[in-house]
């Protein structure tokens, strides 16, 4: 077990995430290599789940982009993730918010909880 451990520590990117869950609003930034330049593209969107433990665990991220809905699945110890904001947080009552993909416009937000 403990060459799992060293395994798991190995791969580590070393970015802490803040701490997020399903129906919160984030800010990816994730780093893009093109040819010989490397870039920060900023994807925005709301967590609809949270899979996988360990190394393999990732996040769902979707957003609205000119009237489509794009999804992105990040892995969350990813050595390409620069950094991960919370916008908002969502008051959701599910883990794995698939309902999201039927709605659209006003019936697609999510309550932003009180802190």
């Amino acid at each position: 077990m403990d060459l799992i451990k060293i395994a798991q520590d190995a791969f580590k990117s070393g970015v802490e995430l803040p701490s997020f869950k399903s129906g919160d609003s984030v800010s990816v930034s994730y780093k893009i290599k093109e040819g010989n330049k490397e870039r920060i593209q900023v994807f925005k969107g709301v967590v609809i789940q949270i899979k996988g433990e360990g190394v393999g665990k990732r996040f769902t991220v979707r957003k609205i982009s000119n009237g489509i809905g794009v999804e992105r699945i990040f892995p969350m110890n990813s050595p390409f993730i620069d950094k991960v904001t919370v916008d908002r947080i969502g008051k959701v009552r599910r883990a794995r918010l698939y309902y999201l993909r039927g709605l659209t416009g006003k019936k697609a937000r999510i309550k932003e909880k009180r802190r």
